[in-house]
């Protein structure tokens, strides 16, 4: 046998460096976070806003923030799951509902900053690609930079059915329309036919009667919480269409009220004694001490 190299020796481990958290728990991709959030030195002090666009296994959470050396300011977040407010309470991570948490996010941002009347957007999404317009007189255009994560930008991605809604709601996202579904690779171009489906559900409600027909059974069970909210494949656009009239209508998120922490929180260390009440026990104690040395004596 001959010897074998240590390759982690002591020295090795002496010079590693770790890396930071978030990159060690495979949440962040700081190459790309440090081109999104440098920000140019002649804009002094101007935030930097990123439309953060993150999928859970039961949300979509949208967010506009920027970057501080104290740690990122969401300035304001839509998550699918508000949608129920909205009339939509079934598939709420699909294209669809995707579109309608990025256009609840823009809505509610222009509102926050008072540029809702003035950049109102889409209103009837056509599946057209749309840039907002910088008005004449008046504040200029939102405007944000896209911000995947670790999502794969792959053509149809729902990150770009945010992106779709926040740009019908009137923010400014440099863009091109290549990677929404739709864009075929071989034409080099959009079919805002297909785009338009989606954003009204329209696959969903293929594939419901498809499925309907042919395997009734399967059709029970897999949109089960479809049927219990007595929704029927062509009432999906109608359903779509409303969601979005009411976001439009009231984008303002309601705001919990903050419950104060019980009283009884547990406490697994004893608290600490005040100087008082040391004193008050050490009084006790030998208090304690004088009557049992004075019972001794009696005997």
């Amino acid at each position: 046998m001959g010897h074998v190299k240590v390759v982690k020796s002591g020295p090795y481990h002496s010079r590693y460096q770790v890396k930071y958290r978030r990159r060690r728990e495979g949440k962040t991709d700081y190459r790309a976070r440090l081109r999104l959030t440098t920000q140019d030195k002649n804009k002094y002090n101007t935030p930097k806003y990123r439309f953060v666009v993150r999928f859970t296994n039961k949300d979509v959470i949208c967010q506009v923030a920027y970057a501080t050396v104290a740690g990122d300011v969401i300035v304001a977040s839509a998550y699918s799951h508000e949608l129920v407010n909205y009339g939509l309470s079934v598939g709420l991570t699909n294209y669809s509902a995707t579109y309608a948490t990025g256009l609840l996010l823009a809505r509610r941002v222009l509102t926050k900053f008072g540029l809702a009347d003035t950049y109102v957007g889409q209103e009837e999404a056509t599946g057209e690609d749309y840039n907002v317009e910088a008005a004449d007189e008046g504040p200029r255009p939102f405007t944000a930079l896209l911000d995947t994560g670790l999502k794969r930008t792959s053509t149809g991605s729902k990150v770009f059915a945010a992106l779709k809604g926040a740009l019908d709601g009137g923010l400014d996202i440099p863009h091109s329309d290549k990677r929404f579904v739709g864009y075929s690779g071989e034409d080099k171009k959009l079919d805002p036919e297909v785009l338009r489906k989606h954003i009204y559900g329209g696959h969903v409600a293929e594939y419901m009667e498809e499925m309907q027909e042919e395997a009734p059974e399967k059709y029970q069970s897999h949109f089960s919480k479809w049927i219990e909210a007595e929704v029927e494949a062509e009432d999906i656009e109608d359903l779509y269409k409303s969601v979005h009239e009411k976001i439009r209508e009231n984008p303002i998120g309601e705001k919990k009220e903050r419950s104060k922490p019980s009283e009884a929180q547990k406490k697994w260390k004893p608290s600490k004694l005040t100087y008082e009440e040391r004193k008050a026990a050490l009084k006790e104690k030998l208090a304690a001490l004088k009557e049992g040395g004075a019972d001794e004596d009696e005997e």
